[in-house]
């Protein structure tokens, strides 16, 4: 055992005394004092005088040992005096105990322990002739090991998705906020069976979450909402960078390209960011609060410090010094915290002064047991609560709460010399309990995520083997686009991989990713041309069986319209986006035309039946008319008889041909009597023709054809006259000669007349077309 003395002259100061604090134990010894004081005041006094006075001699005195620890800067144990092994009381017979607090284990991290006295009010081990002055179980401000912090980041660590290229606005808002905050914080906020940690927040949506911030940002204090803020950070983080990987993904799917993406930043994020900085505000004027606190808490414990130094120099009666320096220590645990540069000096300096003043007064037996008994119970309940923790299911919270417990047991001055070991190991096996159990916990998460790294890597290993499968089709790219997106949910649901893996295996993964989704927008981005031009015939088609879905010529148009039908099927797809759309257009008017024509025929033969008492009043009205003398107006009359004849449109078959003897017997008669040229009502009726033509929907084509015909036409009877005249020439002068020629004269007049017609009809198509 390492034995580490500190000494005043030659008076070695007595073991572990220090006096209780708990409030509720000051009336037991001050009736202890009193039972003392009236069995015999005067001659404690004389004792101790004699006492002091026997001490005096044997040593300098306390003046001169003032001039020389005292009055001096406050003393400073030497630091090879200090032992920080971060144990607690361990026993002068047994080796050093060591208390697992934190879990660091290289060199470099236990030097740092021996430079850093964690808590204001570290424990003084004494004993008789040795103090062995300990480390705390941890420091007041814990700052996390490697292994710790690797864990406990991993407990906040998201899931990478895709759009981790993605800008995120609110994310880089909020990343760094916090590198100026206490690092006690870091551990506050892990506290996963805190009340607040009890809500899952990952079940909110994000707007609930802005909603719960900006309520919770108006509540209580900093040091009450923090942790819930840091939740409530952490959930939105999640879900909004889920929310703008879904937008990069649907934007890369619809064509975007990536180098010229822009995260858009919504009203949530807006909100969030604005509540977020109330809060940041509140916090650093609450920090700012806080470091005046512990600054006028340094000033309060050094005047205590002077104080304990003038009652050290006192002389008064035992009673009012042991008093005094009660109140004192009182003061000192109220004062609070102090600046973090300030506790070593300033708890070195305080536990000096105690040690000096034990020195000097000498405390009587009787006190000095009662104190050891008052910290005998404390320790045991202390030991108690210890071993309850084993039953705290947050491995977080009960190693804080142990933490506070040790804190205690060096607060808590020593214990009858016969219960040290026994309190000591009972205390400390509850402690080694708790501490496997966190490195336990904190093995398994590592365990976890090696096998994270395994599962991730196989994802890749999949993506990658889809990414070498030649897309020819889109049904290819479709298969293995869903194939993709199902490996790309499964990631999300694994959790972190080790640090030093974490984001190389993201890499592999979301490079593979990026590769397939750069292969799939090339493919398709060569297909576009062409659907957009299946596009343009496809609604050319919509609009030609839109102008045929009202005619009534069943016959023609049944057959345009499957003409049109095939024309569709030959074409080749169109872009998604407009293929329902388009189809549903083309059919309409396919089905309108359909439909009337079903209901038009499921009633024919009453249509036929009216249609022929309609010819039957029009044959008789044509019989009887009386035309007037205008050539020309008699002539739009009988266009006019010729066109209502038209509109009636079918009769009977077995009527047919004689109904339309006796129109075109009556409309001749009438142009006997009006000595019209046949030749001229050919025309007029030509012409009605034409017009009956305009309403179909490829009129324009029909009447192209037609005007070809009869050029055509007009052409060979211009040959054929040629070739007439031509023979004419060879025939000799006889009498059937003549005779062959005046039939010859008389077919080229015909075929002249017949050439002036056609002329006529050629000129009105072309004034039709114009």
């Amino acid at each position: 055992m390492n034995e580490n003395k500190l000494q005043t002259g030659n008076t070695e100061i007595p073991d572990e005394i220090k006096p209780v604090n708990e409030e509720n134990k000051q009336e037991e010894i001050k009736d202890k004092q009193d039972e003392a004081k009236e069995a015999s005041e005067e001659d404690v006094k004389q004792e101790e005088k004699a006492e002091l006075k026997a001490n005096i001699e044997k040593k300098p005195s306390i003046d001169q040992t003032a001039e020389v620890e005292i009055n001096s800067a406050p003393a400073k144990i030497p630091e090879e005096e200090v032992k920080t092994e971060l144990t607690v009381e361990q026993p002068e017979q047994s080796e050093s105990e060591t208390v697992e607090i934190d879990l660091k284990t290289s060199e470099e991290e236990k030097t740092d322990e021996k430079q850093e006295i964690p808590n204001e009010d570290q424990p003084v081990q004494t004993e008789e002739k040795e103090i062995a002055i300990e480390a705390a179980a941890e420091p007041e401000q814990p700052k996390p090991s490697d292994e710790t912090a690797e864990a406990d980041q991993s407990e906040l660590t998201e899931v990478e998705t895709p759009g981790s290229n993605v800008s995120d606005s609110t994310s880089k808002d909020l990343d760094h906020e916090d590198d100026d905050e206490d690092d006690e914080d870091d551990d506050e906020s892990e506290d996963e069976d805190d009340d607040t940690t009890r809500v899952d927040y990952n079940q909110f949506s994000r707007k609930e979450l802005v909603d719960l911030l900006e309520q919770t940002v108006q509540e209580g204090e900093v040091d009450a909402i923090k942790n819930k803020v840091a939740l409530i950070k952490v959930a939105f983080l999640k879900l909004n960078k889920e929310e703008q990987e879904k937008r990069f993904e649907s934007y890369l799917q619809e064509g975007g390209e990536e180098e010229s993406y822009e995260a858009p930043q919504d009203d949530t994020e807006v909100r969030f960011n604005a509540a977020f900085s109330i809060y940041k505000d509140k916090k650093s004027k609450w920090m700012e609060h806080q470091e005046e606190l512990k600054q006028k808490n340094l000033e309060t414990k050094k005047l205590i410090l002077e104080e304990l130094k003038a009652l050290i120099e006192s002389e008064e009666s035992l009673k009012t010094t042991y008093d005094e320096f009660r109140t004192l220590q009182e003061k000192w645990k109220e004062a609070g915290m102090v600046p973090k540069s300030e506790v070593n000096n300033l708890w070195q300096s305080y536990h000096f002064y105690v040690e000096k003043f034990f020195d000097k007064v000498k405390i009587n037996k009787e006190l000095r047991d009662l104190d050891l008994k008052k910290n005998l119970e404390t320790k045991i309940e202390l030991c108690e609560s210890a071993e309850e923790l084993l039953l705290e299911t947050s491995i977080i919270k009960s190693f804080k709460k142990l933490q506070d417990l040790h804190r205690q047991w060096k607060e808590t001055g020593p214990v009858p010399a016969d219960k040290k070991d026994e309190i000591w190991d009972r205390f400390k096996d509850a402690t080694d309990k708790i501490n496997q159990r966190r490195r336990e916990h904190y093995n398994k998460i590592k365990e976890d995520q090696k096998n994270n790294l395994l599962a991730k890597t196989a994802l890749c290993e999949k993506a990658e083997e889809i990414l070498s499968f030649e897309n020819l089709t889109i049904k290819d790219w479709q298969e293995n686009t869903d194939k993709i997106s199902e490996l790309l949910k499964v990631w999300k649901t694994i959790g972190p991989a080790p640090r030093v893996n974490n984001d190389e295996i993201w890499d592999r993964f979301k490079t593979s990713l990026d590769t397939f989704f750069a292969g799939k927008k090339e493919f398709f981005q060569g297909i576009k041309e062409e659907q957009m031009n299946n596009y343009n015939m496809k609604l050319d088609l919509c609009s030609q069986a839109e102008a045929l879905k009202t005619s009534t010529d069943w016959r023609n148009t049944t057959q345009d319209l499957i003409n049109l039908q095939k024309e569709w099927k030959q074409i080749g797809p169109v872009p998604k986006r407009h293929s329902d759309k388009i189809w549903k257009r083309f059919r309409a008017a396919c089905d309108e035309f359909f439909n009337s024509k079903s209901a038009f025929f499921a009633n024919i033969k009453t249509h036929e039946a009216e249609n022929l008492k309609k010819k039957e009043d029009l044959i008789t009205q044509v019989e009887a008319f009386e035309f007037g003398s205008d050539k020309s107006k008699n002539l739009e009359l009988l266009k006019d008889f010729q066109r209502q004849w038209t509109d009636i449109g079918h009769v009977p078959f077995k009527e047919k041909d004689r109904v339309q003897s006796a129109f075109r017997n009556a409309i001749n008669k009438q142009l006997d009597k009006l000595n019209i040229n046949k030749a001229e009502m050919q025309t007029v009726n030509y012409k009605q023709r034409i017009e009956n033509l305009k309403d179909r929907p490829n009129s324009g084509r029909i009447i192209h054809n037609e005007r070809n015909f009869l050029i055509g036409k007009r052409k060979q009877l211009e040959d054929d006259i040629k070739l007439w005249e031509n023979n004419m020439g060879f025939l000799a002068s006889s009498k059937k000669a003549d005779l062959l020629k005046e039939e010859f004269e008389k077919k080229i007049e015909k075929v002249k007349t017949e050439i002036e017609v056609l002329t006529e009809k050629i000129k009105f198509l072309e004034r039709e077309t114009d």
